[in-house]
């Protein structure tokens, strides 16, 4: 049986490779804890994709991942860059490496970046899910809908600024016998909040 792990490319070679490959394409491109991962402009996103994709040396012929990413309050509210991301994650099967690709939406108040599905398919139902999930526009889909919440939904449930209980609740009306939607009846709570014990708390010394 032949050991993946002994044929894997480095990671600092795969670095290498990627940034060769790219060249001024990548705004940036990191090593930390043996994960590569490549940013880039919306403006190159697409392009880039492909690059990895065919490009020897890279020839990541998998999308295994695409998620949303909120980042208005990175680092407890100091977080200064775009508020909306799209992170990737490849795989290439044929050379046994892995890469993660990053771009920022440009605008955070209508977030749009390339979509990803004619370079590989897989990306269909992902990017489908991070519209639905954070409002990210994937420009060339061809059936961008929600995928997780109902049709009438108004909203993105995992932006930072949406609430815990969101603004409508449905239940089924015996009287109309349909099911209907209503302002939300759920009161707010607030959640107990971690608390460091003092010293001798109890009786007991920690």
């Amino acid at each position: 049986m032949i050991n993946a792990a002994a044929i894997s490319i480095d990671p600092q070679a795969l670095l290498e490779t990627i940034t060769g490959v790219l060249g001024d394409k990548a705004k940036h491109i990191d090593l930390r804890l043996g994960e590569v991962t490549v940013l880039v402009s919306a403006a190159n996103y697409s392009e880039v994709a492909r690059t990895l994709q065919q490009a020897p040396g890279c020839q990541f012929e998998q999308l295994i991942d695409l998620c949303g990413v909120d980042y208005s309050e990175y680092r407890a509210g100091d977080w200064d860059g775009p508020r909306y991301a799209v992170v990737v994650h490849l795989l290439s099967v044929s050379l046994n490496q892995r890469v993660r690709l990053r771009v920022f939406a440009p605008d955070d108040d209508f977030p749009v970046v390339d979509s990803l599905t004619s370079v590989w398919a897989g990306a269909n139902w992902f990017e489908r899910e991070a519209f639905d999930l954070y409002g990210i526009v994937f420009e060339g889909h061809s059936d961008l809908r929600r995928i997780l919440t109902d049709y009438g939904f108004i909203g993105h449930p995992f932006r930072k600024d949406f609430p815990v209980s969101g603004h409508s609740e449905m239940r089924y009306d015996p009287e109309k016998k349909r099911v209907i939607y209503q302002p939300v009846t759920i009161e707010p709570r607030e959640i107990t909040p971690r608390v460091i014990r003092e010293e001798k708390y109890g009786g007991f010394t920690h």
